[in-house]
């Protein structure tokens, strides 16, 4: 299978939730020219706001594979990676992502990718939603504890 095969696949999967609530976004992880996971957007069906394809879709392969790194695998969705499904992707560590829609134009149906990225470089304090570190010296414990916790797993 082709690049613009497996594209074609995940812009497929975008409109499937159309109709049922879902919205317009589909993702496919592959792994040696193969189709390991599928993920649509599942956000209104679920009521949950972390269910963007691209999350469904990290997950799914996880669990296919049995592991939490996607080292070798491809992501291809329907649209740009919104800020927390691009930080999913880097945290799988999946070696590389093609996409069809850009930020632009999920911004022209509404959604707020473009505006996030605008907010993300943002000083904390300046951000739509206000952010305040509180408690930093009781907050560095379980960080603590974590490096010196000699079987930890790395991630």
């Amino acid at each position: 299978m082709t690049h613009e095969n497996h594209m074609r696949r995940a812009i497929a999967l975008s409109c499937e939730p159309v109709g049922p609530g879902g919205g317009p976004f589909g993702a496919v992880i592959v792994q040696d020219g193969r189709i390991v996971a599928e993920g649509t957007n599942q956000v209104v069906p679920a009521n949950d706001p972390t269910a963007h394809a691209e999350i469904v879709a990290i997950r799914r392969a996880c669990a296919a594979l049995g592991r939490f790194d996607l080292r070798g695998c491809t992501i291809y969705t329907s649209c740009e990676p919104c800020p927390m499904c691009l930080g999913a992707i880097y945290w799988a560590r999946l070696d590389r992502i093609f996409y069809a829609n850009d930020r632009q134009d999920a911004a022209a149906i509404g959604f707020d990718d473009d505006f996030l990225y605008r907010e993300m470089p943002l000083p904390p304090a300046e951000r739509a939603i206000p952010m305040q570190r509180l408690l930093p010296t009781e907050g560095l414990a379980a960080f603590t504890a974590w490096a010196r916790n000699p079987a930890r797993v790395r991630y």
